[in-house]
């Protein structure tokens, strides 16, 4: 529900109807940010929330156990320390015992340490703008995946040039090209790669939208780095030019999204890297060196001409369309 605040200016509440949507997880991904923001700063809404979220079976239990354990930790600490042992001295007098504390090194005289200074702890990188987006991007650009794809942009030039392959190259790396992507993709989300995927999934913005940020992190290296070093290629007449896989690549990326919605990313990237490549990568590379050149110049079909390119492109607006019917199952930590 909506009313006019100061200045004429609109404020909305959260009302009964949207408390029990957001308990019963049916809320959009969006709408559920807004009212996890305003509960925020607004007490009513906050207790109009938590009572929709208690009623529900499944999280009363939930509530009252963290309750409970918040309870006995507070106890725990408000517990009154144990006080010092006094130790026991004989003084001047017979039988006279005097009762004092232990003595320390600044009762005796010697010169007292003092404490060592305390350093706040801080997380590299995380107070910087540097440090959010290179977090944003994902671990695929902080490990492994990043260095393969330079060696491959890198190999291709220097196999075309310096090994004398020429011309052959260049049908060679269309048909690895979409591969790439999708590595990078499933390297980027998942508890398998994110050491705080758990934190980051509870996140409003932790779902599918943190996905599709990390995939055009991928797509924003991988697409420069490939087709530069095609560009950078021999070409010959008839042959796909160094920018074929692009529509490729972006429909099997979208695929992976889309099948990762129902077995996971990891599962997903991995299964439509594997079908590519016993189709289309494996015959090429298995073969002897004329008969590879042969096989990958008969790979060129997938991607040369306007029909192949069109399927392709009907390929991606159909992922597109699944994934954005999906979208909601990114929401869940089981299926990642």
């Amino acid at each position: 529900m909506t009313t006019m605040g100061g200045a004429g200016m609109p404020h909305w509440h959260v009302s009964e109807e949207l408390a029990g949507r957001y308990a019963a997880g049916s809320v959009p991904e969006t709408d559920a940010w807004s009212v996890e923001k305003h509960v925020e700063t607004c007490g009513g809404c906050a207790a109009r929330l938590s009572a929709a979220v208690r009623v529900r079976p499944e999280t009363r239990a939930v509530l009252d156990g963290v309750r409970a354990g918040v309870l006995a930790a507070v106890a725990a600490e408000a517990a009154p320390a144990k006080k010092p042992v006094r130790v026991a001295e004989r003084g001047p007098a017979r039988g006279l015992v005097r009762l004092t504390a232990p003595r320390t090194a600044a009762a005796d005289g010697a010169p007292a340490k003092k404490p060592a200074p305390v350093v706040p702890f801080r997380f590299a990188g995380a107070a910087t703008r540097a440090g959010r987006l290179l977090w944003a991007a994902g671990p695929a650009l902080r490990g492994s995946w990043l260095v393969a794809l330079v060696l491959v942009a890198v190999g291709a030039v220097a196999l075309a040039y310096g090994a004398g392959a020429g011309e052959a190259v260049r049908p060679l790396l269309l048909v690895v090209a979409p591969v790439l992507p999708l590595a990078g993709v499933g390297l980027s989300y998942g508890r398998h790669a994110d050491p705080m995927y758990e934190i980051t999934a509870a996140t409003p913005s932790g779902g599918l939208r943190l996905l599709l940020t990390r995939t055009a992190a991928v797509l924003v290296l991988s697409i420069p780095a490939l087709t530069l070093a095609g560009a950078a290629l021999p070409a010959s007449a008839g042959r796909p030019g160094a920018a074929a896989w692009l529509l490729p690549g972006l429909a099997m990326t979208l695929a992976a999204l889309a099948l990762g919605s129902y077995v996971g990313c990891r599962t997903g990237a991995t299964s439509i890297a594997v079908a590519w490549a016993a189709a289309v990568v494996l015959p090429v590379f298995a073969a002897s060196p004329p008969a590879a050149l042969a096989a990958a110049t008969g790979a060129a079909r997938y991607f040369a001409g306007p029909a192949a390119q069109a399927a392709w492109a009907a390929g991606a607006l159909v992922c597109a369309a699944l994934l954005a019917v999906r979208r909601r199952s990114f929401d869940h930590l089981e299926t990642l």
